[in-house]
């Protein structure tokens, strides 16, 4: 995968994500609806990441990989080394339940879950990975 981004695990690193993805994007002419999209799916993980993962730690770094094999889909692949995350754990909270409370957060893997056609969490020789998958309309 030839389009990658190495990066310490520190929230103000966020911003770098988001243009690293939104260039890649733009060179492949996604369009600008979709490429926002996936610039914020692709936020929220590393957020979660950087935050939930990592505690901020910036010895600790994130890696972001973007592939398009075949052309018609894009896939993210996004590396840490932090404490892993279990999908199968988590319980999609209600929207009632967020705006009733009037809690900020705990929406973002939601929202991630509805722009992306797949993801997957795994771990693997010390690393955990998220894979996002999204197929590329015409």
């Amino acid at each position: 995968m030839e389009n990658k981004l190495t990066i310490s695990c520190s929230k103000q690193n966020l911003a770098k994500i988001r243009q690293f993805v939104a260039d890649i994007l733009h060179r492949q002419a996604i369009k600008e609806v979709e490429a926002h999209k996936l610039v914020l799916a692709v936020d929220e993980i590393c957020a979660n990441l950087i935050i939930h993962s990592n505690h901020c730690n910036p010895t600790q770094t994130i890696e972001v990989y973007v592939d398009f094999q075949p052309a018609e889909q894009v896939t993210f692949v996004i590396r840490d080394q932090g404490i892993s995350f279990n999908l199968s754990t988590y319980a999609e909270p209600s929207l009632d339940e967020i705006v009733s409370s009037r809690r900020k957060g705990g929406v973002g893997l939601m929202l991630v879950k509805r722009i992306m056609d797949k993801i997957e969490f795994s771990t693997e020789k010390n690393y955990n990975i998220c894979k996002l998958t999204k197929k590329l309309s015409e």
